[in-house]
């Protein structure tokens, strides 16, 4: 680096004088600095956006794409301490009476004085265990040498297809099946799973080889709308409706009812609505959004000479207005508010419940809230009550599209006809469009700047940035160099002048 003379000779105050001559040099690198900062903001802006729209696409998919998470049923019990019962979304309205004369139970076998010692080598057994409902199952086991009393019992039940709970107490053993029913058995197949199980106490038939059964299982035992039956569980399932039995009536009669969960319907087309409004307020906020140009983001020299409030009011306008009127969410908002009003003529589709306003949700008449959804909740209500299915439909049916490829493969799809589809499989697809149009522009949390147009510009301010700054490097040099010549200049001036007088002195 050259020797640079401040000022020695001419009283100069040179640093100062290039400190100024280079903040003006300098305006051109603020203003590349000031674009790079406003990109960055204007990509979190656009990320932020990305955002909402995934967040409403959530809860659409978690909450009105299945008809069992929309279209629920509410079911009633009047004797829930010995009868309940879930229904859904595909059963019918019903009403059902239940008796009940027995529960089903589990059976056990209760051993004499277990006798067990471990085996001296690995042992396999055999069994055949039948169900309470009558299902056959082949089980083996080894037994591994060494095994203690509460291995080989916690081996019993661990083993699912055995189906059993086992246990040891005051040297008996019980085995109680995990199911229920009255067809339960274990067969003993083998010579040495017969000398295992005498070994902890049991005995067998000698014909069948059966478990000699301490308490038999046994099944449930109803009548269902006057229709005596049973069953080996106390859960079952008839006509889509689930009955879970938790006691006898004593000769009394439970009444089942099964109908529409209005409720439930309604809350979470109230939350979409608002959701849907939440989200086009925030969008319409960003595009219509004051854009104070005077205010363009600050540098760290400007930022030390003001306080904390005034950096953050001053961003606060810089950050301003940054997608006003951008494209790709005002083209969403549009192509959002036709898919809501076009009519649904998919699959399952009423002429009477195909469009929003004939359920009671239409625009809100103050056009300062941009197209904002409100309901009639008395009207919604009063559809669902009378066509849910249409009403789910409307919201999230389909018509289903199949093509056949050159290989004969098939594919089945949704129709991509707009008005075959429901209202939400509309605005998903618009959603996951414009999702796809913003990372194209501005990327997401795991791209890098290349994979995206606004990190692209990054990227190109970045090298603008680099070589400016190396240039300013060789200006400032060049500065020092001519200062320091002058005073080299002027210190000779200065020697030859002193010389001169000292001759002529």
């Amino acid at each position: 680096m050259a020797i640079r003379i401040g000022g020695l000779a001419s009283g100069m105050d040179t640093d100062t004088l290039v400190s100024d001559l280079m903040k003006a040099e300098r305006i051109p690198l603020n203003k590349l600095t000031q674009k790079k900062q406003v990109l960055e903001w204007q990509r979190d802006d656009y990320r932020s956006m990305n955002t909402l729209l995934s967040d409403f696409d959530k809860y659409i998919f978690d909450n009105m794409t299945l008809q069992k998470d929309f279209l629920k049923k509410t079911v009633t019990s009047s004797m829930s301490d010995a009868v309940t019962a879930t229904a859904n979304s595909s059963s019918a309205n019903v009403s059902t009476s239940l008796n009940v004369t027995q529960l089903a139970t589990s059976a056990n076998w209760i051993s004499g004085t277990s006798s067990y010692t471990a085996p001296i080598a690995n042992t396999e057994i055999e069994m055949q265990v039948t169900n309470g409902d009558g299902t056959v199952k082949d089980v083996k086991m080894t037994i591994k040498a060494g095994a203690t009393l509460d291995e080989v019992l916690k081996q019993f039940s661990n083993n699912k297809d055995l189906g059993v709970t086992a246990f040891s107490e005051s040297g008996k053993v019980v085995m109680t099946k995990n199911d229920t029913g009255s067809k339960a058995s274990i067969k003993l197949m083998d010579a040495d799973a017969e000398a295992l199980f005498t070994s902890l106490g049991f005995t067998f038939d000698g014909g069948t080889k059966n478990l000699n059964v301490t308490n038999s299982g046994k099944d449930a035992t109803f009548e269902i709308n006057g229709l005596a039956t049973s069953r080996s569980s106390n859960t079952f399932t008839i006509n889509n409706v689930n009955y879970t039995l938790n006691d006898v009536t004593n000769g009394k009669t439970a009444k089942i009812s099964v109908g529409n969960d209005t409720d439930s319907m309604v809350d979470k087309i109230v939350q979409f609505v608002n959701k849907y409004n939440e989200m086009i307020e925030k969008i319409n906020g960003e595009i219509s959004e004051t854009r104070y140009r005077d205010y363009q983001p600050l540098s760290n020299e400007e930022k030390e000479a003001m306080s904390e409030k005034q950096v953050e009011l001053w961003e606060e306008k810089a950050k301003s207005g940054l997608l006003k009127n951008d494209s790709i969410l005002s083209g969403t908002l549009t192509k959002m508010r036709t898919a809501l009003y076009t009519p649904y003529t998919g699959t399952g589709s009423n002429s009477d419940y195909n469009q929003l306003a004939q359920i009671g949700i239409t625009t809100s008449s103050n056009y300062r809230e941009n197209g904002k959804l409100s309901i009639d909740e008395t009207k919604l209500r009063a559809a669902i009550d009378k066509d849910p299915n249409a009403v789910f439909q409307l919201f999230s049916g389909a018509t289903k599209v199949t093509t056949t490829a050159a290989d004969g493969t098939t594919t089945t799809k949704n129709s991509s006809v707009t008005s075959e589809l429901g209202i939400t499989n509309r605005l998903r697809s618009i959603l996951s469009d414009t999702v796809k149009s913003i990372e194209k522009k501005a990327g997401k949390a795991t791209s890098t700047n290349q994979q995206f147009l606004i990190g692209r510009n990054i990227v190109d301010l970045d090298s603008q940035i680099v070589r400016f700054e190396s240039r300013l490097v060789q200006t400032e040099n060049r500065y020092w160099r001519q200062f320091t010549a002058m005073e080299k200049a002027i210190q000779q001036a200065n020697s030859q002048s002193t010389y001169l007088m000292q001759q002529f002195g």
